[in-house]
Formats: C-alpha cells, sequence, structure tokens
C-alpha cells in the first residue's frame, strides 16, 4: 500500500465544488472566538460539501490570516455569511426551512448514535463557543439537540472535533 499524490486524489476544483450538490447542512459558529477553530471548520465543511457556513457574533471572518492557517484555502470553495447575532440567523434560517440542531450537551439531547436525519430536510447545526458552548438564548430557539457521546475525564470536545463528528456522521446517514 501507498499514500496517494495530490493529483491522484482527483479533487474537484472551487468551481466544480461551488456547482456540485451540497450536503443539506449549514453550520452556524455561535461566537466561536478561535480564528484557527474557525479555518479548521472552513477546511471540515469543504471536506463534507457543505451548503454554507454561518458565522455570528465575535466568529471572526476571512480574510483573515489566522484563520487561512488552517482553512488552506476552503475560505474561497465555502459559501459563508456573517450575522451580527446567531438569533437573526436562526430567524432567517428558520423561514427557508432548516430544522435548527443544537450540538450541545443539554437535558432532553438526543445522543448523535440514535438522531436520524431525514432526507429532503435541512439542517442548520449550532455549534457554540469553545467555553460557553451554545448560548441559553439560541438554546431557547432551537428545534432540537443532538449530543455526542464521551466516555472521558473531560467534559467537551473541541468545536473542530465536534463538527467533524457531527458532519461525518450526516454525511454518512444522508448520502452513504
Amino acid at each position: 500500500m501507498k499514500k496517494l499524490k495530490l493529483d491522484e486524489l482527483q479533487r474537484v476544483g472551487i468551481a466544480e465544488f461551488k456547482e456540485q450538490e451540497k450536503l443539506p447542512v449549514v453550520v452556524v459558529l455561535d461566537n466561536v472566538r478561535s480564528m484557527h477553530n474557525v479555518g479548521s471548520v472552513f477546511r471540515t465543511a469543504d471536506g463534507f460539501s457543505v451548503a454554507q457556513l454561518i458565522l455570528c457574533g465575535i466568529t471572526a471572518e476571512p480574510p483573515h490570516r489566522e484563520i487561512e492557517k488552517t482553512a488552506l484555502g476552503a475560505t474561497q470553495s465555502v459559501d459563508w455569511i456573517h450575522y451580527p447575532d446567531t438569533l437573526t440567523a436562526i430567524a432567517d434560517l428558520r423561514k427557508s426551512g432548516y430544522k435548527i440542531v443544537a450540538i450541545e450537551q443539554a437535558s432532553g439531547s438526543i445522543m448523535l448514535h440514535q438522531y436520524r436525519p431525514v432526507l429532503n430536510e435541512k439542517y442548520a447545526l449550532i455549534f457554540g463557543n469553545e467555553v460557553n458552548g451554545v448560548s441559553d438564548e439560541v438554546m431557547a430557539e432551537i428545534d432540537e439537540c443532538v449530543e455526542i457521546p464521551q466516555f472521558g475525564t473531560k467534559h467537551s470536545f473541541n468545536i473542530v472535533i465536534s463538527a467533524g463528528i457531527v458532519l461525518w456522521d450526516f454525511f454518512a446517514k444522508l448520502k452513504l
């Protein structure tokens, strides 16, 4: 077995990426403070062909050198928009027919492996601040809450790890 070279991966270009069918998911970042985390979520969103990334509140927006360090160009391929606050983004998403889903540890949450996204529905997945998680104001406006099961001593995953786990799960359940 040998590792594939970049030219052997047969990746699409940015123009082709923009035209290809997307996962019916938008990722909402609720006041994410680390630009490296923002860049990594861009790169993850590119990898799973997410429809859009919505940056809210204090979440930094491109172009910025610290975002590009981890995005590696994904800010060019992934469509994104910035909202001054997450509640306004949620209101617009709801009007557009999205189911609003927080990724959080909360009473009444559904464990990720038990959650079944429905084909032909659109999902807005909200990932929260690195310290405080999804804000209480946003939690009051969601339709559902999904939780990633954890078995160690720490109380949470890094937002980028959470995004990767959840987006892979949605991709696998909706596309594979």
